[in-house]
């Protein structure tokens, strides 16, 4: 099906140029969401007649757009999740939780400007783009985590398995110590010689030795 493109569409073209796309496409997607015209003489008439002022609303959306974006880019968002010791989701996060995760900091995106490259299925900092317009798009990362706490720790740096290893050096080195003390102290039982120290003598038995 031929059409003809009101706007820019990634991957298709810009806006005026007339396109053959798949009919589920045009039917589906570009047609219902007005960022195309079907191609007939009236269409193409409409299109002519439309056309400052559509080149008008694109460049004033585009610049509204730059704001946002230059706000947005690098922005961090933090999700907080449950996950397992290896650092693997139940679950995974979506456009929706991005969007809205960044509407509570106090930027309002539609789950629909949320593009994902891969699912995300573990802890850890993850970028997202947003598509602010058919020719403005702003980069965000979420910061996936079991805790406050520990989005404070991935944001400085530190993955999941940093902070595995972390705690897994503390725990040895805890029961290192604790050997350490128990040595210490049965060496608290035994003289300078090694041998164990002789029991103190009581009044009674001095008594005795001095009868003899």
């Amino acid at each position: 099906m031929d059409v003809i493109l009101l706007e820019r569409v990634a991957k298709l073209g810009q806006m005026g140029e007339v396109v053959s796309v798949k009919q589920g496409y045009a039917r589906n997607f570009l047609l219902p969401q007005g960022k195309a015209l079907r191609v007939n003489e009236a269409n193409m008439a409409q299109f002519e007649a439309q056309k400052a002022q559509l080149e008008a609303t694109n460049l004033e959306t585009k610049k509204e757009a730059e704001a946002l974006a230059a706000k947005l880019d690098g922005q961090q968002f933090i999700i907080i999740r449950s996950a397992s010791d290896a650092g693997s989701l139940y679950g995974s996060v979506t456009p929706r939780d991005a969007s809205e995760a960044a509407t509570t900091e106090g930027f309002t995106l539609d789950k629909k400007q949320v593009i994902l490259t891969a699912p995300i299925k573990d802890l850890g900092l993850h970028d997202m783009t947003v598509k602010l317009h058919p020719e403005v798009e702003a980069t965000i990362t979420v910061n996936v985590a079991r805790s406050q706490e520990e989005a404070e720790l991935q944001a400085s740096g530190k993955s999941i398995q940093d902070l595995a290893a972390e705690e897994e050096a503390a725990a040895e080195f805890e029961i290192e110590q604790l050997f350490d003390d128990i040595g210490s102290a049965g060496l608290d039982d035994f003289g300078d010689d090694g041998e164990a120290a002789a029991p103190a003598a009581s009044s009674e038995d001095a008594e005795a030795a001095k009868d003899e």
